[in-house]
């Protein structure tokens, strides 16, 4: 998707600080963070939302969550814990119309969320 900002992050069009890239997936931290860290965690291919997951993309939506716990655990936030975040549609909090999941750690959490 050419006009798709992570699109183009992932493809390395757009500078990001980049975490991990593989085949399948990029992490890189947020540019407007929500947290002490705040990263997101994004397909490498196009998939607008979590809606659009299906068993042909199962095993991408279980990577991305393998790719979040890595990432979360280099950057030790697995001791004290940390949160995924997945939104889906305007409603949802979903501001970038590309999967992504949000790494949020390095603080307590609230409950409930929003």
């Amino acid at each position: 998707m050419p006009d798709c900002i992570f699109c183009r992050i992932a493809n390395g069009e757009i500078p990001a600080k980049v975490l991990h890239r593989d085949d399948h997936a990029v992490a890189f931290h947020d540019l407007a963070p929500q947290a002490p860290t705040h990263v997101l965690v994004i397909p490498a291919r196009h998939l607008s939302g979590v809606a659009e997951v299906d068993e042909a993309s199962a095993a991408l939506a279980g990577h991305l969550l393998v790719v979040a716990a890595n990432v979360a655990r280099d950057l030790g936030l697995e001791d004290s814990g940390y949160r995924l975040v997945v939104n889906q549609g305007r409603d949802g909090g979903q501001s970038v119309d590309h999967l992504h999941v949000h790494v949020l750690g390095g603080r307590e959490m609230a409950w409930p969320p929003g």
